[in-house]
């Protein structure tokens, strides 16, 4: 080889050495509990992520059902027993992230690992799915804040992982996602159009039934909705008394919580650690003056 070619060979593999990505370490899980998932034109990686905060399952208030649901079939799955992946839909702020992180900090010592996918990484989930399927630990992958426009073809992939390839999701895998929507895709009138009644039956037309197949591969369905005002008060009292002091709790704070919640147009677990974050720290501004 002639030395001009030589040095063409060499420009050519340093400028396409840029558009390469970096060579990806493995996630040790030994020492890591969760990754986020990172896609890639030629693939994609793991990057170990620290827990965000230290929630527990016990901080969570007013929503002991669900909370239970995804204990039982979360430890299930991580004993080798027979597990559904779960949807936990329902309005904002009302602890559909929340109970993720809590159940990832109380389980992680069982065995559990989470991985967050971006609903835009979704088209490569086969990909992760494969990655994770001959390894020793037990994962669920976890998609938060999930939904889907009409002309959006991520949701296939993630239709095909969960229920509908030829070999089927791992079983060391399980799927969570969060979503506002019960049934993921958006439905319109013009969707109606093809059902029809046929004896006492009324049986969808394709686009219906199309709209709701994802949401029924999931076996475990979890609802979330508003609190009542007892209970919203209920957990700002939790908060407030985890923030601040116990004592901080009062008829006064009582009555602030009510006219903050009001002012955000909603009783939610979010609304009330806000509530509490403000309250305190408002409190112990005032204190050091």
């Amino acid at each position: 080889m002639d030395a001009e070619l030589s040095q063409r060979i060499t420009r050519l593999l340093d400028h396409v050495d840029h558009w390469l990505p970096p060579a990806p370490t493995p996630v040790d899980w030994n020492i890591h509990v969760a990754a986020i998932w990172q896609r890639h034109p030629l693939g994609g990686w793991l990057v170990p992520v620290p827990p965000r905060d230290a929630l527990t399952l016990d901080d969570l208030l007013g929503i002991e059902r669900q909370k239970l649901a995804l204990i039982d079939n979360t430890r299930a799955f991580l004993q080798g027993h027979p597990a559904n992946h779960a949807l936990l839909w329902g309005s904002r702020g009302s602890g559909k992230s929340s109970i993720i992180r809590a159940l990832l900090n109380s389980l992680a010592e069982e065995g559990l690992r989470l991985i967050q996918v971006d609903r835009h990484d979704l088209c490569s989930l086969p990909l992760l799915v494969e990655q994770l399927r001959h390894m020793p630990q037990r994962f669920v992958v976890y998609c938060d804040d999930l939904s889907f426009e009409g002309n959006d073809d991520a949701y296939k992939a993630l239709k095909s992982v969960v229920d509908g390839a030829l070999t089927g999701p791992p079983e060391n895998v399980l799927l969570y996602a969060t979503s506002n929507r019960r049934h993921l895709l958006p439905e319109s009138m013009d969707d109606n159009s093809g059902s029809r009644l046929v004896g006492e039956e009324l049986h969808h037309g394709d686009a219906v039934e199309e709209k709701i197949s994802l949401s029924d591969r999931f076996g475990l369905w979890l609802g979330f909705h508003p609190f009542s005002q007892a209970t919203y008060l209920e957990v700002c009292e939790h908060w407030v008394s985890h923030l601040g002091k116990p004592q901080d709790w009062n008829d006064t704070t009582k009555a602030e919580a009510v006219r903050f919640a009001t002012l955000r147009g909603g009783r939610s677990g979010r609304t009330a650690w806000q509530f509490a974050a403000h309250w305190v720290g408002r409190k112990r501004l005032q204190e050091k003056r």
